[in-house]
């Protein structure tokens, strides 16, 4: 839907298990390291969206793991918008090691959009406008 936003970091000590590579849940992790850039990148952090009653929990997450990512590799987190619902939305992630462009690890997380109560916001709202906004 919306272009990739990369961001990048670089994999630490305690991000690798006894093998010396990247423990799974971790790219959960940078998944939501991705989303939250993003937002940054277009303008709005998570804690702006949730100072207007909006708030994003995961309700579904998916990680397709291709290649391991080892201690001290840089990797490119690239993130976008997928499906926009009436009540949740998608981002993509697309992990890669910086050095050689190895295609690490995909997937994705959905989120619905919720009030503070935690009541499903479906229809209009300021986070949905405002992806809609950049073309997300």
């Amino acid at each position: 839907m919306s272009s990739e936003i990369p961001f990048y970091m670089r994999v630490r000590y305690g991000d690798t298990d006894q093998m010396g590579v990247v423990y799974y849940a971790n790219y959960l992790y940078w998944f939501e390291v991705g989303r939250t850039e993003f937002c940054r990148f277009h303008g709005k952090s998570y804690s702006q969206w949730e100072a207007e009653g909006i708030f994003l929990p995961v309700v579904e997450a998916h990680c397709r793991y291709k290649h391991p990512a080892r201690y001290e590799d840089e990797i490119a987190i690239f993130t976008k918008v997928g499906e926009l619902k009436a009540g949740s939305m998608t981002f993509e992630c697309r992990i890669e090691r910086k050095a050689d462009g190895r295609h690490l690890a995909a997937g994705w997380t959905r989120h619905a959009f919720v009030d503070r109560t935690g009541k499903i916001v479906r229809g209009d709202n300021p986070l949905r406008r405002w992806i809609e906004s950049f073309g997300g």
